[in-house]
């Protein structure tokens, strides 16, 4: 028989049946997080974005995409574990996923927090009994499920994953690239998703008050934020019992702050400290249900020499002209344009090492995330960074970060205060 014509073994829920050991007890249901009303939103989208390319249905391999499909959080990397979700424009979607996900999975069924029904697994080693398609059969494994979902003739828009092998199983699929057009799928965010990050948000304010009540000159940078987020874990345990949350918490101090990341992927040396006279970039991040918010705040460790206080005010206004620029209606490009305009009228645009901002929502930086570039018109509920910076080598950075609601007025949902006299601690 020909390998493409093998059908696995699938490891299915149907709807409605779990086995006893699943089913949902009382307390069991998460009380806060994306629910209904959003899996309806997203999936009115993706239907809309097959009847406008004429698709039998989407294959998402990025971990972005899944959770965006289905609010299921892949928890392996897909350069070594493939993983893939079908949302078909007829018929039930399905995902294929690692073993390694597979408790994951079962246990996320029974927190009725993921969307879709029906998964199938593939192993990384052989077994003895009970065997399952290993990972070197993944495309085989892909081309069964396509098959008995009656896709494998089918024009499957790709979000840019899948393997062009994959036809050498199917030879009458049809696949096509259309990773630009998916990215509008998540530009504009539901009244649900928008609560979500307004609570995440409030969080967040909540954590830089900590910051304002714990910097202190000779205080271990990594302490800092070590603490902070156990300060946050806290009260996001009193007020969102339950929910999917991540937490994360980071600071710049010094001269070190003139490099927007720092000098390693932690930001950080060990051993950094905060000094009297060091400018900090307090950087808050938490996400809920994977919809990340941003809210970042520029702090002046003891008296301000004139030169902070020149580029404290200069990252100030250019965040405020910004902010008040995401108004729908204008080109997303406006938003950029009148940080750079505030930059340029106070001599330091030279400074500018990055772009104003970028789309919020699933996985941090979401879509679009060309602000500079993009003259597309702001819609209403678009979700941006606004973030605009400058940085002079030997002094640090200068930043301010709000997270911000586009409409008629620019909603801006994160409110530390960004004034100097805030700011400064002594």
């Amino acid at each position: 028989m020909q390998s493409h014509r093998k059908t696995f073994r699938n490891r299915k829920i149907p709807v409605g049946s779990r086995p006893s050991s699943e089913r949902l007890s009382p307390g069991t249901r998460r009380a806060f997080g994306v629910g209904r009303a959003t899996q309806v939103y997203r999936t009115r989208l993706m239907q809309d974005l097959m009847d406008e390319e004429d698709l039998d249905g989407l294959a998402f391999t990025s971990s972005d995409y899944i959770k965006f499909a289905t609010n299921f959080d892949v928890d392996v990397s897909g350069f070594e574990r493939p993983c893939l979700c079908v949302i078909p424009r007829n018929g039930r979607p399905f995902a294929i996923l690692h073993e390694l996900s597979e408790n994951h999975w079962h246990m996320s069924r029974n927190l009725d927090s993921i969307w879709i029904s029906e998964a199938s697994f593939y192993s990384e080693h052989p077994r003895t009994t009970q065997r399952l398609p290993l990972t070197s059969q993944w495309q085989e494994l892909v081309a069964s499920r396509l098959r008995e979902a009656r896709l494998h003739r089918a024009r499957l828009g790709t979000d840019g994953g899948l393997p062009a092998r994959l036809i050498e199983f199917l030879p009458r699929l049809h696949l096509e690239n259309v990773s630009r057009q998916c990215e509008r799928l998540r530009w504009i965010k539901h009244d649900e998703e928008l609560s979500i990050m307004r609570a995440a948000a409030d969080l967040a304010d909540w954590a830089q008050e900590r910051y304002r009540e714990n910097i202190r000159p000779g205080r271990l940078v990594a302490d800092l934020d070590t603490a902070m987020a156990s300060l946050m874990a806290h009260e996001a345990a009193k007020r969102m019992p339950g929910a999917d949350i991540g937490i994360y918490c980071w600071t710049l101090s010094g001269p070190v702050s003139a490099s927007p990341h720092g000098l390693s992927p932690f930001g950080n040396l060990a051993g950094a400290t905060i000094k009297k006279g060091h400018v900090l970039i307090t950087s808050v991040y938490p996400a809920i249900d994977g919809l990340f918010i941003e809210n970042e705040r520029t702090w002046i460790c003891g008296p301000p020499s004139k030169r902070q206080i020149h580029l404290f005010e200069a990252a100030r206004a250019a965040n405020e002209a910004a902010c008040g620029a995401a108004i729908s209606g204008r080109p997303i490009s406006s938003i950029d344009a009148a940080a750079q305009e505030a930059f340029f009228h106070r001599g330091v645009d030279h400074l500018i090492r990055h772009r104003t901002g970028h789309g919020l929502g699933i996985g941090g930086h979401d879509y679009p995330i060309d602000m500079p570039f993009n003259g597309n018109p702001l819609q209403d509920n678009m979700v941006f960074s606004i973030e605009p910076g400058v940085y002079e080598l030997g002094i640090g950075g200068f930043r301010h970060d709000d997270t911000v609601i586009v409409g008629p007025t620019a909603s801006i949902v994160t409110k530390t205060t960004r004034d100097l006299k805030s700011q400064t601690i002594l």
